[in-house]
Formats: C-alpha cells, structure tokens, sequence
C-alpha cells in the first residue's frame, strides 16, 4: 500500500509541475524536520565547514534542524594531534555558529580508534607507556574538550566503535566481543568505563553515549547490550546508546529495527539515531569499505525505494519517541556525504535541493503509526 502511494503522489507531481509550466516542485517548502517532529525527537545534522559558512546552507541548517554534529572537526586527532598541541579553530567555528544561532550539539567523539590522538600510546622516543599515562593524557583531553563546549554540548558520544564486528568461533570458544583496537590491546575493556567516568567529571550534566554502528545485527546488537549493562551495573556512567543509521534501501526492515531499540531500552533511557543515511545499494554499516560509483542521477525507481525506506524507518522512530531523544543525519547534502554522491542517500541532493524523500519524512499520517 505504501509503494503505490509513493507511486502515485510521484506521478501527481510530474503532472501537478507539467500544468504549472513545467516548474519542478519545491520539496522544502512547508515546515522543516524539527517542527514536524516537535512532539517527537529533535532532528540533527553533522555539518562540515562549508556548511556553516555558506548562507544557502546555512538556511538549511536553521529551518531543518535544531541539532547540530561535528562531521570530523572535533575527532581527538583533529583537535590534539600532538602532546601539548590543540588546534580549536575548525572546532570553535562550529560550535560558535551553533551559539549564534541557538542550537544546541552532540559532542563528537572523546574516544575512537581511528582518526584518534595516537601520541597518547607511545613516550617521546615511540615506545609504548604504560595504561596509567595513558589514562592519563586522555582525561586531560577528556577535560580540556568537554570544558570548553560544555555550555553548548547536550550530549557526548564519549567511545565510539569498541564492539567487534563478529567472527567465527576459534577452539569451541566465542570470539571476543571487543574491537582489538589499540585502546584495547594496552588496557582491554577498562578504557571504556575510564572515558565515561572522566566525561562525567568534566560535565556531570551532559549525556554520555556509546555509540556504534550495524546496532541491528543481532550478533552485535547482543554484545553491545551485554556490554553496556555490565558497565551501568559496576557504575559506569553509561546514559545512553547511540545507534549510527548507516542503512540501505533494503536494509534494515522494520522488525529489525524495533528489536534492536526495544532491547537498548531495556537497559538506557535514551537513544539516539546518530548518522542516518540511506545508500542505493545493499551495502550498510560505518566501515570505510563501499562502493562510491561513478556519479550520475538517481534512477526514478531506487528514488522511490529510498522513500519508502525513508516513511519505514521514521515510522519506528516515531513509536519508539518515548526512548528516541534525537536523530542526526549524517551530512547536510549527498554533496557533503561521506558515501559519495552516487549513493544519492541523503534528504538533499548534491545541490542543496530538497528530494521528495523530505517531504515523505515530514508529512507523516500519525494516526496511521
């Protein structure tokens, strides 16, 4: 039922703008994301530099979302690349036009094992220190970070990405459940509750989050459950999960998707659906390992796929507002996006013009949820 309403309100459109002279339809007019989910959860962005600097795309930002992620600019290797070296200026310029214009940030990230400070690891001739300097430089970073955008920051994905993706059991035994990260390898699980008792330190009003991807593999989606409530249970200040959306066309269906947030609420009060986008193939999750294509426009029947999608997902969203604070799109434009503009998978294109797929998210029937 729901692809033959996509179907037909395209073709309504295609006729609606051939009788208005051929003017294409102007899929952000009406009200932005925020206002349609008021009584919801709060719709996010991450945004680059461009995008906070560039009008266009500013007004974007103000009438679409009212919260704002730091794409890359706030990674522990972009702001302290060096032992007693921080460079703000990205950072500060982000958090400052989110100041300037009242909207609040989702802090991004403190502890990850890519795009990390990788001096923390190593003396100053490169030899491994021990986990005590380790922690060590890594609550100041914590404290330094933290401090600083406390005033605009709400929420913080404190550890990103420690959960392995999975494995084939070795000798009878399961695989571990922990990336081998270098994190792990130097202090195994305990630099997960380290990084959350600093972040709470820092700022004992913020939420603190765990965020990961594929969340809704059952597989991982168990070891990150196990995980977080063994932490919440020794006391780890844990508020929250954050589950990046790095979905597809196909993938995930709804059941998928509201097994996983039931179970996350079993343990946390509050989750966010932190990177949203949807790729036109069946390729998912937060590696770096997908298939960008040459650019070209999106064939009319994967747009009406990823709207369907699109009405999907939203609709579990939206039953699950209780427990959902927040969802963030992962870029501003499929320009910005980090899957390429081939994978066409995000609300507006590469020119900053707003799909149909807005309007399939915005003008929801919530009676029919």
């Amino acid at each position: 039922m729901k692809k033959t309403y996509l179907l037909l309100l395209f073709i309504v459109g295609c006729v609606t703008a051939s009788a208005q002279g051929g003017r294409v339809a102007d899929f952000a007019a009406g009200p932005g994301m925020k206002d349609a989910y008021k009584d919801y959860f709060t719709v996010g962005v991450a945004v680059n530099q461009r995008n906070v600097t560039d009008e266009a795309q500013i007004a974007i930002i103000k009438k679409q979302y009212n919260s704002v992620t730091a794409e890359n600019d706030w990674k522990p290797g972009m702001i302290h690349p060096k032992e007693g070296v921080w460079n703000f200026e990205r950072a500060d310029r982000i958090a400052n036009f989110c100041r300037e214009n009242g909207i609040k940030m989702r802090g991004h990230c403190l502890c990850w094992h890519s795009q990390f400070a990788d001096w923390m690891f190593v003396d100053k001739k490169g030899r491994p220190v021990k986990k005590e300097v380790f922690y060590e430089r890594l609550r100041e970073h914590i404290h330094t970070v933290v401090n600083r955008y406390k005033d605009v920051v709400y929420a913080w994905d404190v550890v990103n990405e420690a959960i392995a993706d999975g494995g084939n059991p070795r000798n009878g035994q399961e695989p571990n459940p922990y990336r081998q990260s270098r994190h792990y390898q130097l202090c195994g699980e305990e630099f997960i509750a380290k990084a959350f008792e600093f972040a709470r330190e820092a700022d004992p009003d913020a939420l603190l989050f765990y965020n990961d991807y594929s969340t809704v593999d059952p597989g991982k989606r168990e070891r990150i459950y196990e995980m977080v409530k063994k932490m919440k249970e020794a006391g780890v200040p844990i508020d929250g999960i954050g589950m990046q959306g790095h979905y597809n066309i196909y993938f995930p269906d709804e059941e998928l998707l509201d097994k996983a947030i039931t179970r996350f609420s079993e343990i946390v009060s509050h989750i966010h659906i932190t990177e949203l986008d949807l790729r036109t193939n069946t390729e998912s999750g937060g590696q770096l390992t997908f298939s960008r294509g040459e650019a070209k426009p999106q064939a009319g029947y994967m747009q009406t796929l990823q709207e369907d999608q699109y009405a999907r997902i939203f609709k579990v969203l939206r039953r699950h507002k209780d427990v959902i604070d927040n969802v963030t799109f992962w870029n501003l434009s499929d320009k910005d996006s980090w899957l390429g503009v081939n994978n066409h998978p995000l609300p507006f294109d590469e020119n900053y013009k707003a799909k149909r797929s807005l309007r399939i998210i915005c003008d929801f029937n919530a009676a029919s949820d």
